[in-house]
């Protein structure tokens, strides 16, 4: 399959896995993720936020850090989640005996590891991740949540390798 592009991002999709760029179509008022990524046991949605992109202005950059950090983006990222969950729950593409999982890569470098489990922990309380207690649910809206940034994606997803388009060395055919 060939891969998938969001802005300056690339992420490489092994023959065999049903992927498809979600965000390209028409939802209506309905927020989207980028990419849905469905494996014999799990659902993946997938989020690219690209700070890091070498066309983004060093201002737009740190203030994006900023409301990230401080969690201001966090209602934009649960409901990108949310809405595509419901829209695929109500489209019939919703296979309840597989885990449904939301990744967000987040491209700033400067992102540590205690910070990124922080994140993680305040958008899997705001989905949310499990069934809640006292709650007559009987199934869960998500199965876990996990915010990234390039190295660790592509430390976790060993599958599905993320890279930057403009880095990429052009093949030249051999005079």
């Amino acid at each position: 399959m060939p891969p998938l592009e969001e802005k300056d991002l690339r992420i490489e999709i092994p023959a065999g896995v049903n992927a498809r760029k979600f965000d390209a179509e028409s939802h209506g008022f309905m927020k989207a993720v980028d990419f849905i990524i469905e494996e014999k046991n799990r659902i993946i949605f997938v989020e690219f936020k690209d700070p890091d992109n070498p066309e983004s202005e060093p201002k737009d950059k740190e203030k994006f850090a900023d409301k990230f950090i401080t969690g201001e983006k966090d209602s934009d990222l649960y409901y990108k989640y949310r809405d595509s969950f419901l829209y695929e729950w109500a489209s019939g593409r919703i296979d309840d005996s597989k885990k449904h999982i939301y990744c967000v890569l987040v491209s700033l470098e400067s992102l540590d590891a205690p910070l990124l489990m922080a994140r993680s922990d305040v958008l899997k309380k705001k989905l949310p991740v499990g069934i809640p207690q006292n709650t007559s649910w009987k199934k869960t809206i998500a199965d876990g949540c996990v915010v990234f940034n390039i190295k660790s994606w592509n430390k976790s997803f060993p599958q599905y390798q993320v890279s930057r388009i403009s880095a990429s060395t052009p093949i030249r055919p051999t005079p």
